[in-house]
């Protein structure tokens, strides 16, 4: 592992889940990680060094080979490195070959064992949230959701849930609108309650509906997010369960929606509450 002081804006790489690891590509890892989190374009050997923790000899050896392979790029007259061109062409490979349905199916067959609920995981299309995946468990709700199914962007549970990690520019345009359906359709709602339940949604990272919209069924929803951390769509289980499941339903929502956040390639630790 690598040893030495770390630059402050270099975050340690997750390493839970690694038995070994091969020293070059984890320390290559590492300063790419280290150019990408840094608060300036670009950094300088001696603090790339230092934040990753390895000389200044095996740093400039990474970095050539990196910019060889155009995942880094150098500044010669200022003696700078900066992310590459090359890591824009695997971005857009990665974010190309995303198949949403197959990235969420195992956590919502995980959520769906745990509550016996239904998950669903919605994207956002404009005023709307469109149902693109879904696995449902064994109660009897009376409905049933369908694929492509839509619903308004503030109704219930994943309205508030939206709403609580928006830009505060854009929620505050938003809530500005006269038609909001947080507590149902076509009504606006207590703005009072809502603004605390956003806090609250703010602070545990998922919103709840306890049977308002739809009475005796509950709802838990958490947002989740993509790349620049950008809200794509909310996560969220609904049944028959007891009110008092909500909070421990909503916080393995919340789990979910932040894993399955980092593999669209968000930063979670900038956007959920820790």
């Amino acid at each position: 592992m690598a040893t030495g002081s770390k630059h402050p804006d270099c975050p340690q790489v997750i390493e839970a889940g690694f038995k070994t690891t091969v020293p070059a590509v984890e320390q290559a890892s590492r300063i790419l990680f280290c150019l990408a989190s840094s608060p300036q374009f670009k950094m300088r050997l001696t603090d790339i060094c230092n934040g990753v923790g390895i000389s200044k000899s095996k740093g400039h050896s990474i970095l050539s080979t990196l910019k060889h392979f155009e995942l880094v790029d150098q500044d010669p007259q200022q003696k700078t490195y900066s992310l590459g061109p090359g890591l824009v062409f695997l971005s857009q490979r990665m974010l190309d070959s995303l198949d949403y349905p197959d990235i969420v199916a195992p956590f919502l067959e995980n959520l769906v064992r745990a509550t016996s609920g239904t998950a669903a995981f919605g994207l956002i299309s404009g005023s709307h949230i469109f149902i693109v995946a879904k696995y449902e468990g064994n109660q009897r709700l009376g409905f049933r959701l369908t694929l492509g199914h839509r619903v308004h962007l503030t109704l219930g549970a994943h309205g508030k849930a939206i709403v609580s990690f928006m830009d505060e520019a854009d929620r505050e345009k938003l809530l500005a609108k006269k038609n909001l359906h947080f507590y149902g359709e076509r009504t606006r709602g207590n703005l009072k309650r809502l603004r605390g339940e956003i806090t609250q949604c703010r602070t545990q990272g998922f919103a709840q509906d306890a049977g308002e919209i739809i009475p005796g069924i509950n709802v838990v929803s958490a947002p989740v997010f993509g790349v620049g951390e950008r809200i794509l769509g909310i996560l969220t289980v609904i049944g028959t369960y007891e009110a008092a499941k909500i909070q421990e339903y909503g916080s393995l929502v919340a789990s979910a929606a932040k894993q399955i956040s980092h593999k669209l390639g968000a930063n979670v630790q900038a956007v959920y509450p820790t």
